[in-house]
């Protein structure tokens, strides 16, 4: 039994990297696709949906569930939507490399999160870690141009987001399929974010048709980095903790950074005191697995 459950976690510590590999991709995608912000998230979880209707395993799944739980997977749909959201907001208002830089905030913010929202303890490791991590913030804010501050600001509330509906869904994760999860959670969002994007932005900048570059793109996105990764790292959830995950997601700035720098020249905008920053908030996330390496062997 043992045995079994070590393959279990192992095998899901990898998927959830190949999962982080691919949304490496999706900040350079919303780099390229021309779309604002509101539309491009639209037409994301629009697709997403318009994919897992054609399976009928996805409908048997929302069947068998009971309305409470529709109803909560909806709400963390709603908290998907705001998350892309802002991230794509951050794109669009600095660059590709400074949005997902504010997403290695997301460990900080699972391990505040996490032990209020389930029955896991208090963490004082990883509350320092969060604590050592705000010196590579500052020097981050101080790398980029003044305009790309408010950039930071929605990156980091993008942070917080998705750090909130990764504890929620790994809460919530055993009880239903990961594909039908996964089509209620898009279409919650994909008809929140469309109504609120109405009210706000219009219609126009809302339901927006893609031209042939874009829309070619937008499929890359939906299927490729969304659809895929989304359900195979709720399949992950069922073995690992939601901070494990988080930590996973680290990797995520350094996949988008490289290819950033790369592929869209990035590196030309910010400063290398922008790289020292990133690199002081990726050390200490990245501590957390060797302090957990130490406690089980303290313990043994």
């Amino acid at each position: 039994m043992k045995f079994h459950v070590k393959n279990d976690h192992r095998r899901a510590f990898w998927q959830v990297h190949l999962c982080v590999l691919l949304w490496g991709f999706t900040a350079i995608l919303g780099k390229l696709i021309t779309l604002p912000a509101q539309a491009l998230v639209v037409w994301r979880m629009a697709l997403v949906c318009g994919f897992l209707a054609m399976f009928p395993k996805v409908w048997r799944g929302i069947a068998a569930m009971k309305p409470k739980l529709i109803l909560t997977y909806a709400g963390i749909g709603t908290i998907v939507a705001l998350h892309w959201l802002t991230f794509y907001g951050a794109i669009k208002l600095s660059n590709a490399s400074v949005a997902v830089s504010c997403l290695a905030l997301g460990s900080v913010f699972a391990a505040l999160i996490e032990p209020l929202l389930t029955d896991k303890a208090w963490n004082k490791a990883e509350l320092l870690l969060g604590v050592l991590a705000i010196p590579g913030v500052v020097l981050l804010v101080g790398g980029v141009p003044l305009s790309m501050h408010t950039g930071i600001i929605v990156g980091t509330i993008s942070a917080f987001l998705t750090s909130l509906f990764a504890v929620l869904n790994k809460r919530y994760v055993h009880d239903a399929e990961p594909e039908s999860v996964t089509f209620i959670e898009m279409s919650a969002g994909a008809l929140f974010l469309t109504i609120a994007s109405i009210l706000y932005f219009g219609n126009e900048n809302t339901l927006m048709l893609p031209d042939a570059r874009d829309a070619v793109l937008l499929l890359i996105l939906a299927v490729a980095c969304t659809l895929f990764p989304f359900i195979l790292s709720l399949h992950a959830l069922r073995h690992i903790s939601a901070f494990t995950t988080q930590l996973a997601l680290n990797l995520e700035p350094v996949y988008a950074i490289v290819i950033a720098a790369l592929w869209l020249k990035e590196y030309e905008e910010l400063t290398p005191q922008f790289y020292l920053g990133v690199s002081i908030i990726l050390l200490a996330v990245f501590i957390q697995p060797a302090t957990l390496a130490i406690k089980r062997k303290v313990r043994r």
